[in-house]
Formats: C-alpha cells, structure tokens, sequence
C-alpha cells in the first residue's frame, strides 16, 4: 500500500468512525456480531468489519455502529471470520479437464489466493487473463510461468504434461527469465534437472529482476547449498539425499548419472535416481547431518504438500468427506478417479510406507526447529481436489505437531510474507486487502472447521453460500 493510499483510507476511516449524530455514512459490506480469528492478532469477539472498495475499512465493536450504513449486511452471530486462505502449489494447466472448474471450486472452499507453481505462458497466460479480468470470479492467482528445467526436461509435454523448458546453459537461462518476467510472472521455479551452473544464473538474474524464487532441489546439488538462495521449496524433495552420512558421496553419484549419457528421457532419469538414492538415504539417515541441513533451511519456506507425501498412509479414497467432495469435479475426472479407486482398494499389494512415514516425521521436525511452513497441495496432482484438499493438508500440520493457529499461519500468512506482502494481506486489518471466509465453527479449536464455509469475501466481493454453490453446479 501507497503512503497516499494509506493517508486517503485513514482519512475515511476517521470519518467513518467519527460521524456522531450525522448523517450515516455508506460502505460496501458490514459483518456484523462476528468473531475474528487471524494468526497475528488476539481473537476478537462481537465485531462488525466494514468492507469498502476492496480494503477493510475499519473494526469496531458491534455496538457502535449504528452510524454507518452498508450496501450489503451479513449477521455473523455465532460465526467466526479469518483471512482468505491460500493454496500455495497449483498448476492450472497440468490437466486441462480441471482447468475451467479450479477457480470455482477454490473459492467453494475458501481459498481466495493461488500460488500456480508451473506451467507454459502459451498455456496459462490465456488463463490468468481471463480470471482476473475485473469482475471476474477467482481467486487471485500468482504464477511462475514454466519449471525451469536443465538439459533434460522431466515435464516436457511428451512423457508428461509440459509444464517446463530446457535451461541447458546459463544464456538459455537468462533468455528464458526474461520473456517470464515480460509476461508479468510473480516468482521463478527451478526444477530438478538444472545444472549448479545454470541454478546460479537463474539466481543472479532474479535478484537483478526482483523475483522471488521457488523450487525442488536439483539433483545435482545438496539441500542446504541451495536453500540459501531461494526463497521456497517444495514437497521435501530430495531433503532425504542431504541427511545421511558422507552425502557428497551421494551427491557425486547422482552427477555421475545426470550426464545422461544414455539419453534417457527427463523423467525416466529422473525418477531412476530416486528409486536408486530416496529410500536408502533415509534408511541411512544421520541425525547430527540432518541437523545441519536444518539449519540451512531456516529461512527459507517449505511446502510439504503432506496430502500427497503421506498418501500411502493417508489414502484420501478412505475418506468419505473425499468421496464427496468428487461429486464437485468434473466429470470425466470423477470417472477417472473413481476407477482408480476401485483397483487401489481391491489391491493386495504390499505397500512401502518408509517416505510417507519420513514425511510426516520431517515435517513435524522441520516445524519444531523454526522452518517456515506455507500451505500448498499440488492440485490437482496425486488426486487433490482444489480447495478441498487444503484443509486435508491443514489437518495433517495438526497432526504432526502444529497448533490450528500455526496451521491457519501456513495458508494466510506466510504466503503472504513470501511476496513481501505481510502488511496487506493475511490477517483481519484496517487497510487490509478484503479476502476472508465467514465459518460457521471455531477452527481454533479443530482445524477442520476451516471447512465450514459459510461465505467467502473476494477482493471485496461478497459471495454467500448459495453464490458458492452456483460456481461448481455445472461440470
């Protein structure tokens, strides 16, 4: 915010506040007799927020505003109003079925902000433009453009989706940062293939273009020389190859074979050096090496996306509130999945839990040492439902070690500190942008009422809950 924004909403506040036995004066939205809960500020009962032109006008009790008018009035009485939430991993583009649906369906479960984590420009350009035309519908979405692979491209739009581009040299690099930042990319995300030459040109030119930088990390380094000079990671990819002992022996062995003398595609390559390194690092895992990793790690984001890590022990088909939620996606996709659930459950398999269980321990851990924690889930990736599945990913903080309020911190805040964005957006504020969902539980007291929305406030928008009904009634 502007300081001359700041002035001219200060301003308005005072005259709101201030108008005694004058004439009322008129905002967009009152929530009045509500309860609000953020991350930052004490819990605050029997308040009335007043939403104008998109920012929060002011908070006051509820028994003293009978001076101000408002254009639309929700009785919050019993109620209890936090930030929007944030899904801080997506990709709009990965299945183009979803594509249409995901903006509805987010908002149907109260996420007002999308971190859209990879995808071609020619592919999600179009999509970004549409849903965030003025009055359009949508969370706001902010995005890196494509994964910034290496040589090899693992999502390279024949063996999987085509989400990423080749960076084979440091002046491919740069080319390529250059035409994201043109097209008014948010961050960057390096991918797994990326060379330490290549890593370091996409660095330096972020720093000079002042755009944060998220991703895996590459295989061809370690963990702890990586975090260092990005600003988010994700999944706890290859976390595990930096946590045992003599790990530049592991290190060397995984450059060894990313020469890829044998030309193998991105994805195959890819995929053989986690199956050759994944589940015996951590079987060899050397607490006082991980340690140090740890360290490393502490001021840099980490995005878990535990919904899909632990999905060998937490299948979401076993779920009945993910069964449901199926009946919100389309179609095709339902069928899609409902097959896949059908053979999934009638498997007798054995299945190796060792990563979903290292996951849900790592995280817990990364936690409890001061790791950044931000909320995000891969939708719709590993049958993750938009919206839906972010609540899932919530329980699961809670149920490694978080507090609810350390949980709502992961998908309010924190995503908005990532963007250097903590003084406008993530919390219940005077002068804050007005994204928040109206719940009819107490999250505090059990992280799943995050989903009992009730109404969503969008950029100022108000949509109740028969508006969020109509945005997932066709599929």
């Amino acid at each position: 915010m502007t300081a001359v924004t700041r002035i001219a909403l200060l301003f308005f506040i005072a005259l709101l506040l201030s108008c005694g036995d004058s004439a009322s004066r008129s905002v967009d939205i009152a929530i009045e007799h509500v309860t609000l809960i953020d991350a930052i500020n004490p819990i605050r009962e029997n308040q009335t927020v007043l939403i104008d032109k998109g920012r929060i006008a002011a908070i006051v009790n509820s028994d003293t505003t009978e001076n101000v008018s408002a254009q639309k009035t929700v009785d919050g009485s019993g109620q209890y109003l936090i930030p929007g939430l944030w899904d801080f991993h997506v990709h709009f583009t990965f299945d183009t079925r979803f594509t249409d649906a995901m903006a509805g369906l987010f908002l149907y479960h109260g996420v007002t902000n999308v971190r859209d984590t990879g995808g071609l420009l020619k592919d999600l350009l179009p999509v970004v433009d549409t849903l965030q035309r003025s009055g359009a519908t949508a969370p706001s979405i902010w995005y890196s453009g494509p994964l910034l692979d290496g040589a090899d491209v693992v999502y390279d739009g024949v063996n999987f989706p085509g989400l990423g581009i080749a960076n084979p040299t440091p002046e491919a690099a740069r080319a390529n940062i250059a035409e994201i930042h043109a097209a008014g990319a948010s961050f960057l995300k390096i991918y797994e293939m990326v060379s330490p030459e290549v890593f370091a040109a996409i660095v330096d030119e972020a720093r000079l273009r002042n755009l944060p930088i998220d991703g895996h990390v590459p295989l061809s380094m370690r963990a702890r020389d990586v975090a260092p000079h990005v600003q988010s990671l994700e999944h706890l990819r290859n976390y595990e190859m930096d946590c045992v002992s003599d790990p530049e022996i592991w290190l060397a062995a995984r450059q060894q074979q990313l020469v890829n003398t044998a030309n193998e595609p991105g994805n195959v390559l890819r995929t053989r050096l986690h199956e050759l390194q994944r589940l015996t690092a951590i079987s060899n895992e050397d607490p006082e090496v991980c340690a140090g990793m740890t360290e490393a790690l502490k001021a840099t984001t980490t995005v878990p996306t535990l919904r899909m890590n632990s999905m060998d022990l937490h299948i979401p088909f076993m779920r009945e509130d993910f069964n449901q939620a199926m009946r919100l996606i389309p179609a095709s996709v339902e069928r899609e999945w409902g097959a896949a659930r059908t053979t999934l459950l009638a498997s007798e398999e054995p299945v190796d839990t060792t990563f979903a269980e290292w996951s849900l321990r790592r995280t817990g851990e990364l936690h409890a040492a001061g790791v950044p924690i931000a909320a995000g889930t891969d939708t719709p990736i590993g049958w993750s439902i938009p919206g839906y599945s972010l609540h899932t990913e919530l329980e699961q903080y809670v149920e490694v070690g978080m507090t609810p309020l350390e949980a709502l911190y992961s998908a309010t805040v924190a995503p908005a500190e990532y963007f250097g964005l903590e003084d406008e957006m993530g919390q219940l504020k005077v002068g804050f942008i007005a994204d928040a969902v109206l719940l009819t539980g107490n999250p505090i007291e059990n992280i799943i009422d995050t989903r009992s929305v009730q109404a969503v406030i969008n950029r100022g928008a108000l949509l109740r809950r028969a508006q969020l009904d109509s945005l997932i009634t066709e599929r």
